[in-house]
Order: C-alpha cells, then sequence, then structure tokens
C-alpha cells in the first residue's frame, strides 16, 4: 500500500525541468489554493444557506399557528421555543459526539440503544440510593465504557465501524430489555428530574449572557492581535465590531425571550457547554486537527505519523460519554427510565450532522453545523407536531430533507 502512494504521484507528474517555478507558485500550486479558496467559500455558502433555511422554516412555522387564540403564531412564543430547544439539547448532545465519530471516517449507529441503557443505569443507580453524583458518574462511565469497546473493535480488531455499532444496536436493546425486565423505573429526585425540565433563574441567565458577549469580545480581539503579530491582514475595526455585536444582540434577544417564560432551560444550558467543548476540541487542538486528517486521507495520515487506532478509539470514547449526558438529560425530562429509550435517536443525530454539513466520507464538519442541523430538525418535529402532521407525513419529510442534505453534500464533492 505504501508503495502505491508513494509511487503514484511519479506516473501523472510533469517532466521536471529547468524553468521550473518554486514549490509553492508553481502552478499546481495556485491550483491548489484556488481550490482550497472556492472550497471555503462554499462551506461558508452552505452554513448560510443552512441558516437561511431555519429561518424559512421558523417563518412558515409560525404563520402556519396563527388562530384566534395566537393572533401572531404560536411557534416562536417563549413557551413553544422553550420546548423546541429542550427537545433538540439531547439530540445536539449526540451530536455533537457523532461529528466527532464520522469527521473520523467512522459512523455509529448505537448510540440509541446506548442511551436507552445508560439512562437505566442511571435510573437504577439512583434508585439504589446510592446518590445524585454516583447516578450522574455512572451514567457518563458506563457510557465511556462502551464506547471504548466499541472503538477497541473498530481500531484494533478491524471490524467496520458499520457492523461493530449495527451489532451494539441490537446487543444493548437486549441488555436493557433484560436487565429491566422489561419494566420503567420512574425518576422522583427532583435534582434530577432539574437536568431535563428546570429553567435558570433570570438574573443567572443575563449573567451568563454577559459572560458569553464578554468571551465573544475577548476572543475577537486575541484573533487580530495573533494575526498582526504573525504578519497576517487583521480584520478592520468595522468587521471586528460586527463579529461581536451581532452574536451579542442574538445572545440578549435569546435570554430576553426565555426569561419571558421564566429563564433559559437547563438542558439548553448543558448543550451549550457540550457543544462549545466540541468546538474546542474539534478546532484548537492536536486531538481535533488528526481526527479531521483521518477521516480525510487515513493513508497520508498513518504515514505522518499519527496513531490512527488511539484517535478512533478516544473518537468512540467521547461519543460514549456523551451518550451517558444525553441519557441523563432524556431520563430527566421524561421523569423515567423506560427499556424502549432513545429508540432511532442514532438517526437523528446523524442527520442532525448531514444537515449541518458534515460529510458521510469523513474529514469534513463542525460543531457549529452538528447543531445548527439538530435545531432545524427539532424545529421540524415541533411545527409539524404542532399543525397536526400525521407520523406517517412526517417520517417523509424528515426522511426526504436527509436525502436533500446528502445530495447537496456530494454536489459539492464534485465541485471540488
Amino acid at each position: 500500500m505504501s508503495e502505491r502512494i508513494v509511487n503514484e504521484p511519479a506516473v501523472d507528474r510533469p517532466p521536471v525541468t529547468a524553468d521550473v517555478s518554486p514549490p509553492g507558485l508553481s502552478p499546481e500550486g495556485e491550483r491548489q489554493t484556488r481550490i482550497a479558496g472556492l472550497r471555503l467559500q462554499t462551506e461558508q455558502l452552505r452554513a448560510y444557506s443552512m441558516l437561511f433555511a431555519l429561518v424559512v422554516i421558523w417563518v412558515f412555522f409560525q404563520w402556519a399557528t396563527v388562530d384566534e387564540r395566537n393572533p401572531y403564531g404560536l411557534f416562536l412564543g417563549a413557551v413553544n421555543f422553550s420546548k423546541l430547544l429542550q427537545q433538540m439539547a439531547v439530540t445536539g448532545v449526540l451530536a455533537v459526539g457523532m461529528l466527532m465519530v464520522i469527521v473520523a471516517g467512522q459512523i455509529d449507529l448505537s448510540v440509541g440503544s446506548v442511551v436507552g441503557l445508560l439512562g437505566f443505569v442511571s435510573a437504577w443507580t439512583l434508585a439504589g440510593d446510592y446518590g445524585l453524583p454516583a447516578s450522574l458518574a455512572a451514567a457518563v462511565l458506563a457510557g465511556i465504557l462502551i464506547g471504548s469497546l466499541q472503538g477497541s473493535l473498530v481500531a484494533y480488531a478491524n471490524v467496520p465501524a458499520f457492523i461493530v455499532t449495527l451489532g451494539g444496536l441490537l446487543a444493548w436493546r437486549g441488555t436493557v430489555l433484560w436487565l429491566s425486565s422489561g419494566n420503567t423505573i420512574p425518576i422522583q429526585d427532583p435534582n434530577f428530574i432539574a437536568f431535563g425540565r428546570n429553567l435558570l433563574a433570570p438574573q443567572l441567565g443575563m449573567a451568563l449572557a454577559a459572560l458569553a458577549v464578554a468571551a465573544i469580545a475577548y476572543l475577537g480581539v486575541q484573533r487580530n492581535r495573533a494575526r498582526r503579530r504573525h504578519g497576517l491582514p487583521a480584520q478592520s475595526t468595522g468587521v471586528m465590531l460586527a463579529r461581536i455585536i451581532l452574536p451579542a444582540a442574538l445572545i440578549a434577544g435569546f435570554v430576553a425571550l426565555m426569561n419571558k417564560q421564566g429563564g433559559v432551560p437547563i438542558p439548553v444550558v448543558v448543550l451549550l457547554a457540550v457543544a462549545l467543548m466540541g468546538a474546542f476540541l474539534t478546532q484548537s487542538t492536536t486531538f481535533g486537527r488528526y481526527l479531521y486528517a483521518i477521516g480525510g486521507n487515513p493513508d497520508a495520515a498513518r504515514l505522518s505519523g499519527i496513531s490512527l487506532r488511539r484517535h478512533i478509539l478516544a473518537a468512540f470514547a467521547l461519543m460514549g460519554a456523551l451518550a451517558g449526558v444525553a441519557a441523563i438529560l432524556h431520563t430527566a425530562r421524561l421523569q423515567s427510565s423506560s427499556p424502549d429509550a432513545g429508540n432511532l435517536m442514532e438517526l437523528d443525530a446523524i442527520a442532525a450532522c448531514v444537515i449541518g454539513g458534515t460529510s458521510l466520507m469523513g474529514g469534513r464538519g463542525t460543531v457549529f453545523g452538528a447543531v445548527l442541523g439538530a435545531l432545524i430538525m427539532a424545529s421540524l418535529d415541533n411545527g409539524m407536531s404542532l399543525l397536526n402532521v400525521q407520523n406517517s407525513t412526517q417520517y417523509i419529510i424528515k426522511g426526504a430533507v436527509l436525502v436533500t442534505a446528502v445530495w447537496f453534500d456530494m454536489l459539492g464533492r464534485r465541485r471540488g
């Protein structure tokens, strides 16, 4: 394999002449730069397109839910919007973990069954009077164990991820059915339920919003200083202010809307924390960059000295940990653990990633896109439920949206 990789370019490379341009200025280099620039613009255009699609969805459902009792519409009302965000928090957390797995060129079809099993683990631990911290830790640690087991089979036993996680989908669902004997475990602890249902105090929400705005401003200023320090063109003052003021306005508007119905939901705060952690890992650490390299070209990554096995194992372990977080949110929101909990959640997580621009071929995707895709899916679910659309029609529409997103991804790759 390595000989093929080394020798193939020599077959197609034009003969070297004495007047060849330096590598950085060669025609091939210029063409690659232009292609890279076009790809960057395409990715930005896709992100803006998804934002535009989300706005269209919101406007349509707001208009469609106008009636005598709600003359301005129901969909974007404070109460319904809060419920929508609570619904998408679980899918959003799973989508962040799924993004890391897919970016590395893998897939995890078992997360729905894992969420059901970990929800049972947390509920059983809580019912056994082991305490709230033990219940939360048990779900996350059990998720890491399951993810590490499946990651080891993929990375070290060379079993395809599709087969390993498809088997896990069945095995973990059977495990929770066996352990629970098909019974539902109710949750009574109000502190546990708070993770899925409670709201932050309005004052605390405003304080967190101010902290988020300050962090955005600080990071923007630091980014400009770093670019100047390295001799790169920095953003103008107007552009930098726009990149600070626009997110600040969105954050302030969101917190104000949530405070109208009591405060920001705690599941949304958990999702934002997970998304920030995921964005930091994927964009600002060596581990994250290696995941993109592995998914983009595993042979080149291996020849560059990157340990494919270790990083793939870590990606599945992180997926397991986030499945534990999602199980806690889901179980707390339902106030019970049922054997069929988490059914088809893996498809929602994968769909959220793909709709948000993640390539199923690996090597491309962002946490922002994955969370945006989860929000689009949750908006469709919530809006169609408000309009009393039949379940069969909902499945057809969601399937069509997923296929369309993959089609756009393939079109983008062909153009690239």
